[in-house]
């Protein structure tokens, strides 16, 4: 009669299967990241945007006394008011504004389609390495999370003011340098 024996594999320390575990954990919740995104608002209305902030400086101002006062009775209902203020402010303003969200780009398309668009030599002479002027259409349309057309975006940069032009083109660029991560002491 002959025995087979079974070969047993150990079983791995468990310290390495705790250690797999948090990496697998880890490693799904880095998987499921969503790339950075930002939100640019637009609202032509300034008596809008002032009765807003005027709202919420009323606000801050009515709970800073409330919180001063707390032995008058009157200060909940005048704070109670103003969040209503504010709230109707704030959808005021909502419904006028026109927000434009921009979504940072994975990094090799951002590194390529910075190299489509290379300085040129007067903007080398003057120290730059891309073509802003070219790149900027470009990258407000490929990050843009609304379905902004590039002829939409040139169109938008050649005619607002060079402020908003500049606030559009930096809202483009700044997502795609976003860090959401701290260097700890580990």
């Amino acid at each position: 009669m002959t025995t087979t024996k079974t070969a047993r594999t150990p079983a791995p320390p468990a310290a390495a299967v705790a250690a797999d575990a948090h990496w697998a954990a880890t490693r799904q919740k880095l998987a499921n990241r969503a790339r950075p995104t930002v939100a640019l608002t637009i609202c032509d209305n300034v008596d809008l945007r002032a009765s807003l902030d005027t709202a919420k400086y009323n606000l801050r101002r009515i709970t800073a006394a409330a919180e001063d006062r707390q032995d008058d009775i009157t200060g909940p209902a005048a704070v109670a008011r103003a969040e209503q203020d504010l709230a109707e402010a704030q959808a005021a303003f909502d419904e006028a504004a026109v927000v434009l969200r921009f979504r940072a780009l994975p990094r090799l398309e951002f590194e390529a389609l910075r190299k489509e668009h290379p300085a040129t030599e007067e903007q080398a002479e003057d120290g730059h390495d891309i073509n802003v002027e070219a790149l900027a259409p470009e990258l407000i349309s490929r990050s843009s999370v609304d379905g902004m057309t590039v002829d939409d975006a040139r169109e938008y940069l050649d005619t607002w003011s060079e402020a908003e032009a500049n606030a559009l083109f930096n809202a483009a660029w700044n997502i795609q340098e976003t860090t959401r991560m701290d260097l700890g002491k580990g």
